[in-house]
């Protein structure tokens, strides 16, 4: 009966036994993101350029119980590499039935600035990348013929303007927002969703100087949370629950969408 998941609603939310694939996986969401799925009890296939950070991304995912973890010391910046990636996945587990994209860059720099070739690299490593590597997937899952989950990774700058020299990261995440949008519909009926999960500022390497108590930092959080309804900067764990619920069936009626994940920064 249709009615059957409410007696166990949480099974909604399941993604052990799956496999997934992370790119990006030694970033500051990558790594949450292959933690999560892990823990969660599916197998990670986990991608970046760093082998030696890999094989420690590897070894947390790893003392979490969860699934198991393969290693590909590579990006997803070729068609070839793509490639090697799914080969890898299907090769150790068999399928791929999720997708994180997690890897990229930025290049903060005014307009007037900015080289031409760093916006390009920008644009490459957030669009184009993701591109190729949903196309990869999205093969094999097609083959599959049983669905699948693409996670794509937005920022509330896809649809919000930035004055500290944003406009290559800013444009990059509207195309990721496009891409998320036209393969939602594109891929609609074959029971593959296709979402974007969209952060504002939470708590990584990169930022944890936001988080400290110094003048600089109180200035800068001060206009920042003037516009963030819920008061705080993010936790990596305000990310795991929407990736968990866009990786796993109890999205499955969620396609094309861009999932914020700001304390409200986008609602104001």
């Amino acid at each position: 009966m249709a009615e059957d998941f409410l007696k166990n609603p949480a099974s909604l939310f399941s993604v052990k036994g799956k496999t997934a694939v992370v790119t990006g996986a030694t970033g500051a969401f990558g790594a949450l993101a292959a933690k999560v799925l892990c823990g969660a009890g599916a197998n990670v296939v986990i991608c970046a350029n760093n082998q030696n950070e890999l094989k420690k991304v590897a070894a947390e995912c790893e003392a979490l119980g969860g699934g198991k973890v393969h290693i590909v010391a590579k990006r997803p910046n070729s068609e070839e590499n793509c490639a090697t990636i799914v080969n890898a996945a299907v090769d150790r587990f068999r399928s791929v039935d999720i997708l994180v994209v997690a890897s990229g860059q930025n290049k903060v720099a005014k307009i007037v600035d900015q080289k031409a070739e760093d916006f390009l690299d920008v644009m490459d490593a957030n669009v184009t990348q993701s591109w190729l590597m949903a196309r990869a997937a999205g093969r094999q899952m097609l083959k599959q013929g049983k669905g699948g989950k693409v996670v794509l990774m937005s920022s509330a700058r896809g649809i919000l303007g930035h004055p500290a020299g944003y406009t290559a990261y800013c444009a990059s995440k509207s195309a990721v927002d496009g891409i998320t949008r036209a393969l939602g519909c594109e891929w609609g009926d074959t029971g593959i969703t296709v979402n974007a999960l969209g952060p504002t500022v939470f708590r990584s390497p990169l930022t944890a100087w936001m988080y400290e108590d110094t003048d600089r930092a109180k200035d800068v959080r001060k206009g920042f949370l003037a516009r963030v309804p819920k008061g705080r900067l993010g936790e990596p764990q305000d990310l795991a629950g929407p990736l968990l619920f866009l990786a796993s069936s109890a999205s499955d009626f969620y396609t094309g969408h861009i999932l914020y994940a700001d304390g409200g920064y986008t609602a104001g």
